[in-house]
């Protein structure tokens, strides 16, 4: 009855819960009905329970309930874990390449998920201890690429080992932001980075080598300064050298430093070579010291984001500021981001205080500035508090800015690459971006090169006449190359441009900064344009020939079909050429005027032209412009066929170019533009740079032998990138200038911070912590047996420079031994201690009757006496004597 009554209470329960005792049947009868706290039934699939003919067989089946096990929680994630551990790892992924813990957990919360093409190809030969020399375009991921392997390698802090890794860059903002992704990288390592970048104080920067750091970012510059200065700074402990945008230090300056920095290198160093350019021929790089170097060039064919879009407008250089103004207010969303590179650091202020008379907020960066400065408008930058930086080349290469939008090229960049690194800086990660450049006549030439070295074809806007005729039909083949990843580059409405120009000239006027600064642009523009690498000859040639632009695409939607038409009468206007000179236009109006005759002027000019007709015609012939001119008069809508750079031309020669071998090779635009040595570019006679005349006698001859070599000392002294070879005792500093090599600011720190940078890190603190590299017993060093143990020099012995706790241990055993000796003679009470021996009783200086024979008979009842060694010629004085005298003089004190 019981049963019968309270059968919900039960079966509303959770399955875990457990029924009370005295319901549980300790065995089944058959012939008893089944409880309704006994297991129902298996369901039908029809939801209905399955039917049943022997009800005790069925029973009988049915298994005896068991009480369920609960488990824990800890049972449950060891479970997991050895789950996760017996789980095949992904191909290709990050789980593959056998990371510890630490480093995989690093890469996890950065949110890398799936390695990209760079990292998976570098990676796995990095790990395995060989030199990588590795080329992919900006924003593909190598920093991490080298930065993983790094904290692989070391995994845990060494104080005892010295730096152990080394990453140099070029520029101060690219070590800052490699610094910031190594800490997010090793957050859960305990690896300790320190920075060395020019523009903060020494004394910093000996405390951060002082601390020992396992890894050091540097730039070459202030890093080979504090090597001159610090002699105890050993390198050889260094086992992984990254140069990070290596054709960018090989090429602007730093050769020297390399030099000297890699000289205090271990010869078993591993090295790593990374840049979005790299050239084929790794003879360039041959100081860097690479052993049997993997070589890897990712994206040769798409060296830019095929997520960028490029925009070229044909201008004066006048009317830049106009075109910029009108850029950043009209095309430019005020949500987008904008970099603008200029050529000079005049340029960057002028722009500034331009664009802060016109209430636009700017954020500026350029290679003199302050540190902090230049970090704080950076940042502000990152942050969205502005939305324009204006920038020099400094922060062309490996700043990483993930939501900027557009680029601005104020003024073109004369190397290929440079331009890539340039635009690099938008299109990374999936996203879309935008590059404006502005070209003038004198910059067409470098368009060209820039497109032989992309490899993609230039074209021309449509005039406004072929857009008046078939409008619809242009736009179509407008749309149609810009799909197929052609460049058509056009002008800037000159109506905008008018507009702009006389709101520019009055904000102008009417500031004393920018009339101040207009001066210092001019010259220099002026000195960049001299010292600017020159382009090719052969697009010096073609850059002369070029079609005529026409109103370029993007602002078709600016000017309705009436200003087109106005232009394109402007444009014939420009073009037109009158039939008579104004000597046969002075004699018509004259004949026209009196008919007497005719006039003498006009005759002769009609014989004149008589004459020349024949000549100007054959030499038309003879060149095919005539028949050209000709064809486009017939037909103006020739638009296709005016393809000025891009895929290769069918040659009309006689040769198969599937069997024929040239002397230039197929690449060379690609590999000249991606040289190190950038001020050859694209050099067609290469054999004039190999022939070396001391006497030339042309003035462009002469004035390369003065880059290349300097007459001193009665000889000719090669020069090395402008550097004389000869030591001059001077560093040259980041900024290019060269100061005197003291070594007095580290002793000054020494003093004031009772501290010193080790060579092999805090030798004695630890105590004999063995190490990776080898172990360490008191204040030796022993490297561990097998490659690098010989190549070590002087690793047996012991260290000469005492870190605090070796002096604190120094004054103790000092003073207990001085105070042992005080104990021990005050027991004897005969031999007095060094300081009680003239010691007076009043505590004063010597006793009278410890004073000799001597000072007694030279004293006086009137306290004079006779003059020490600067007494008087007598050897009289009173007290201390003063003056030059016989130096045998006799006195007390």
């Amino acid at each position: 009855a019981r049963s019968t009554k309270s059968p919900a209470p039960y079966l509303l329960r959770s399955p875990h819960a457990i029924s009370p005792p005295r319901l549980r049947p300790k065995a089944l009868n058959p012939n008893h009905p089944p409880s309704p706290l006994r297991r129902l039934p298996p369901m039908a699939p029809s939801g209905k329970s399955s039917p049943s003919t022997d009800g005790a067989a069925s029973t009988a089946d049915r298994k005896p309930w068991r009480r369920p096990q609960m488990k824990s929680k800890a049972a449950g994630k060891k479970k997991a874990a050895q789950a996760a551990h017996n789980k095949k790892p992904k191909s290709g992924g990050f789980e593959s390449m056998g990371l510890c813990e630490e480093v995989y957990r690093g890469v996890r919360h950065k949110g890398y998920r799936v390695p990209t093409p760079i990292q998976r190809k570098a990676m796995p030969l990095i790990l395995a201890g060989l030199d990588v020399a590795a080329m992919a375009r900006t924003g593909s991921g190598k920093t991490a690429a080298f930065l993983v392997p790094m904290l692989q390698r070391l995994r845990h802090r060494d104080p005892g080992a010295g730096i152990r890794a080394l990453i140099l860059s070029p520029t101060r903002d690219l070590a800052t932001q490699t610094l910031k992704f190594t800490h997010q990288l090793g957050k859960f390592s305990d690896l300790k980075t320190g920075l060395i970048v020019g523009g903060g104080s020494m004394e910093s920067q000996f405390e951060v080598l002082a601390d020992n750091p396992d890894i050091i970012i540097a730039t070459p510059g202030r890093f080979e300064h504090i090597l001159s200065m610090v002699d105890d700074l050993s390198l050889r402990s260094v086992e992984y050298v990254v140069f990070d945008e290596a054709d960018s230090l090989f090429s602007l300056g730093f050769a020297e430093q390399l030099h000297k920095i890699l000289h205090k290198l271990s010869d078993t160093r591993q090295t790593l070579l990374f840049s979005a350019t790299m050239p084929k021929a790794l003879a360039e790089f041959a100081k860097a010291g690479l052993r049997d170097p993997q070589v890897i060039r990712l994206d040769l064919d798409k060296k830019i984001s095929p997520d960028l879009k490029l925009a070229f407008f044909t201008l004066r250089q006048e009317e830049k500021l106009a075109a910029l103004l009108y850029l950043v207010r009209e095309r430019i969303s005020s949500e987008e981001q904008t970099m603008i590179f200029v050529s000079t650091k005049y340029h960057v202020e002028f722009l500034n205080i331009l664009f802060r008379e016109e209430g636009l907020e700017a954020s500026l960066s350029y290679g003199a500035m302050d540190q902090e400065a230049r970090t704080i408008h950076i940042s502000r930058f990152r942050a969205r508090k502005t939305m324009l930086l204006i920038v020099t080349d400094v922060a062309a290469r490996g700043l990483d800015i993930p939501l900027l939008d557009n680029v601005v090229n104020w003024d073109f960049p004369a190397k290929p690459k440079l331009f890539i690194h340039r635009v690099g800086r938008v299109a990374r990660q999936g996203r879309t971006g935008t590059a404006f450049t502005f070209v003038t006549s004198e910059d067409m030439p470098f368009l060209l090169d820039l497109h032989l070295f992309l490899s993609k074809p230039l074209r021309p806007a449509p005039t406004e006449e072929e857009l008046l005729k078939d409008m619809d039909g242009m736009n179509l083949k407008i749309n149609q190359s810009l799909a197929d990843g052609e460049t058509i580059y056009g002008r800037f409405p000159q109506t905008v441009l008018d507009l702009c120009s006389d709101g520019v000239k009055e904000v102008i006027s009417g500031c004393t900064d920018l009339i101040a600064l207009e001066k210092p642009c001019a010259n220099a523009f002026r000195l960049y344009l001299k010292t600017r690498a020159m382009p090719s000859k052969e697009s010096v040639r073609r850059a002369k020939d070029l079609p005529r632009e026409g109103l370029h695409p993007i602002f078709r939607d600016v000017l309705r079909p009436d200003e087109i038409s106005a232009i394109a009468f402007s444009e014939r206007l420009k073009s037109f050429r009158p039939k008579q000179t104004i000597l046969e236009a002075e004699g018509e109006a004259a004949r026209s005027r009196s008919s007497k005759g005719s006039n003498q002027w006009l005759d002769v000019m009609k014989k004149k032209r008589e004459v020349h007709e024949g000549i100007i015609n054959l030499v038309h012939k003879q060149s095919g412009d005539l028949a050209t001119k000709e064809e486009d008069t017939e037909n103006i809508s020739n638009w296709e066929k005016k393809e000025v750079c891009g895929k290769k031309r069918k040659s009309q020669s006689f040769r198969d170019e599937d069997h024929y071998i040239s002397s230039v090779p197929q690449n060379q635009h690609s590999e000249a533009g991606l040289s190190v040595k950038g001020n050859e570019g694209f050099v067609q006679d290469r054999l004039d740079a190999a022939v070396l005349d001391l006497v030339d006698d042309e003035t462009s001859g002469m004035q390369a032998q003065k880059t290349r070599y300097h007459w001193m000392k009665n000889k000719f002294v090669k020069l090395n990138n402008g550097d004389r070879v000869t030591s001059t005792g001077k560093i040259k500093t980041e900024s290019s200038a060269k100061i005197k090599a003291s070594k007095d600011i580290y002793r000054k720190w020494q003093q004031k911070s009772h501290r010193a940078i080790g060579s092999g890190g805090k030798d004695g603190a630890e105590g004999g912590t063995s190490t990776p590299a080898g172990y360490q017993r008191g204040n030796r060093r022993y490297p561990a047996a097998g490659r690098g143990r010989s190549s070590i020099p002087n690793a047996d012995v012991p260290s000469e420079i005492r870190n605090p706790q070796q002096m604190r241990k120094g004054r103790q055993e000092k003073a207990m031994q001085n105070l042992r000796r005080n104990d021990k003679s005050a027991k004897d009470g005969k031999s007095p201690g060094k300081f009680q021996k003239n010691r007076r009783p009043n505590g004063s200086g010597r006793d009278d009757k410890f004073q000799d024979s001597r000072s007694q008979k030279s004293r006086r009842p009137d306290g004079k006496g006779k003059g020490g060694g600067k007494g008087n010629a007598k050897g009289f004085g009173k007290g201390k004597g003063k003056g030059k005298g016989n130096p045998k003089g006799r006195g007390t004190r």
